[in-house]
C-alpha cells in the first residue's frame, strides 16, 4: 500500500513537470513569434501599434497574421533575415504582403 502511494506521487510529479515544461515551451514560442512579427512590421514600415488600435478590421487581420506567424515553418530563416544575416527580399514571410498592404493603406 505504501509503495503504491509513493509510485502515485512520483507519477503525479512527473506529469506536473511535463505540463509545466509544455506550458513554458508554448509561451516561449509565442514570445518569439510576437517578436518576429513586430520586427517584420517595423521593417516594412508598419507601426506595430496598429495591432492594438480600435479598428475591428485591423484586429481581425492581426489575428490572422498572429496565427500565420505561429505556424510558419521559416522561423529560423526569419530570425536570421531580421538580424541581417541573410540577404534578399522577405518573400519567405507569409505575412509580408499583408503588412505591406496595411502600410500602404490609410487604415
Amino acid at each position: 500500500m505504501e509503495t503504491l502511494s509513493f509510485e502515485t506521487t512520483v507519477a503525479l510529479i512527473m506529469v506536473s513537470v511535463v505540463v509545466v515544461l509544455f506550458v513554458w515551451f508554448r509561451q516561449s514560442e509565442a514570445a518569439g513569434s510576437l517578436r518576429r512579427r513586430v520586427a517584420m512590421m517595423a521593417h516594412i514600415g508598419l507601426d506595430p501599434g496598429i495591432a492594438i488600435g480600435e479598428s475591428l478590421r485591423i484586429k481581425a487581420i492581426m489575428r490572422v497574421t498572429r496565427r500565420r506567424c505561429a505556424a510558419c515553418p521559416n522561423e529560423g530563416y526569419c530570425e536570421r533575415w531580421l538580424a541581417g544575416e541573410v540577404e534578399g527580399p522577405n518573400t519567405f514571410c507569409p505575412n509580408a504582403p499583408t503588412f505591406e498592404a496595411l502600410a500602404g493603406s490609410p487604415g
